[in-house]
């Protein structure tokens, strides 16, 4: 067998959780592969709606196996007021999730130093989201981090040695805090922690795979967020690409199957950064009323702008896209016309593909048609619109993937799989 991965194409974002969970009944497991708390994973169904921010999105199919891989990094306090959130709902995580030794902890001087280093930035901060995620990363690349399997060996100390450690840094950078609060909701987290099923996540997976069960890989952020690949320095600490399932979740390159790349009808971004097509006007404002776009963790109003293909181009080469899904295809229903990028004009020189710096490039369009039709009850693509399957067709021409699934709507039953020819 081999595992498929899903992942975002564009700066996160775009829609990952809904996907999961609509396609998760065609897999035995779903395992995250990077990222943390930073990442809120949206899903409504049954007229509810949740928010995972470390839980793989498969944990609502009663009979699967969810994993939280060594790629990922995990605050206990954060975690246990998530888990609790969900078992309230009705659903039982400890017999479903997974938690491997090798994933890293996310301590509460982390968060402290988050907010440190931001503030010493000034007008040049990154605007992470504060969760720690960076300094964690960080101890983890300089073999200074605490793992979930040291909970179960000699814990204390190495919490200790961590803790001084970075206390000497804030001392250093003059910041003043106050650990008390923090520490105690985390110390909780750490004991909730211990009810779960601690694994070598590496060998459970590749012993399932073996055994004949199908894996989706779930991805965190999204492709232009990667700290290689992305919008450097505004991206985020790990490897969001499809690379990063292999040494997030110890997969061989040759076991990955389909690559699932999601993006947006439109695009959007949060936080600082460069974003060659956001849009400043009314029509910005628009789409962000329209999709809704705040954060799902942090609630913070996200930029807004037409579609960028030189970026989505770029995305799916790295990735290896296989198949694409557009999400809120109904944002734009009401537009007479759609604008999409197609190259970038670069000291007046038109380009086509994704240079080293995107800051000031400035986009070239091509304006379609809308279909300016509710998308929202359709339920088959027979329904489309003539206008809305032009869009199709000319992102699939521009792109060279197949577009196989539209979201129209939140619910997961607002999504159409297309049967189109590969």
């Amino acid at each position: 067998m081999k595992v498929d991965i899903l992942l975002g194409l564009q700066w996160g974002d775009e829609g990952k959780g809904k996907v999961v969970d609509v396609l998760t009944p065609r897999y035995d497991v779903v395992a995250r592969f990077q990222g943390g708390p930073n990442a809120g994973h949206t899903l409504e169904f049954e007229g509810q709606k949740y928010v995972l921010r470390s839980i793989p999105s498969g944990i609502f199919q009663g009979d699967k196996v969810n994993i939280i891989g060594n790629g990922v990094v995990l605050d206990p306090a954060l975690f246990k007021a998530e888990a609790e959130a969900l078992e309230a709902s009705g659903h039982n995580l400890k017999e479903r999730l997974h938690i491997s030794k090798k994933a890293h902890l996310i301590l509460p001087t982390h968060r402290i130093l988050d907010a440190a280093y931001e503030a010493a930035k000034g007008d040049a901060k990154v605007g992470t989201t504060g969760k720690g995620i960076g300094p964690t990363y960080t101890d983890k690349i300089s073999r200074n981090g605490v793992r979930v399997g040291d909970i179960l060996h000699d814990f204390d100390k190495k919490y200790a040695v961590a803790k001084a450690r970075h206390e000497q840094i804030l001392k250093s950078l003059n910041y003043e805090y106050d650990l008390t609060e923090l520490e105690k909701a985390w110390f909780e987290g750490i004991e909730y922690l211990k009810q779960f099923r601690f694994v070598d996540s590496e060998h459970e997976i590749n012993g399932l795979l073996s055994e004949g069960k199908s894996v989706l890989c779930e991805g965190a952020q999204g492709t232009m967020l990667d700290i290689d690949f992305g919008s450097y320095p505004f991206v985020t600490s790990s490897n969001t690409v499809c690379a990063g399932a292999c040494t997030g979740l110890g997969i061989a390159p040759n076991k990955i199957g389909e690559v699932y790349g999601i993006f947006k009808a439109y695009c959007t971004r949060v936080g600082a950064g460069p974003f060659p097509t956001e849009l400043f006007d009314k029509t910005g404002d628009q789409i962000c009323t329209l999709g809704h776009e705040f954060g799902s963790v942090t609630g913070r109003k996200r930029r807004c702008g037409w579609i960028d293909l030189v970026a989505l181009k770029y995305a799916i080469m790295v990735d290896g896209v296989t198949k694409l899904i557009m999400m809120k295809s109904d944002v734009l229903d009401s537009f007479e016309t759609i604008k999409a990028c197609v190259a970038y004009k670069v000291n007046g020189e038109e380009i086509d593909y994704f240079p080293f710096d995107i800051e000031g490039v400035e986009p070239v369009y091509v304006e379609l048609p809308g279909w300016q039709t509710d998308m929202t009850k359709m339920q088959s693509e027979d329904e489309f619109p003539e206008e809305f399957n032009a869009y199709l067709s000319f992102l699939e021409e521009q792109l060279g993937v197949p577009v196989k699934i539209v979201s129209v709507g939140p619910d997961r039953e607002q999504t159409i799989e297309r049967y189109t020819e590969e």
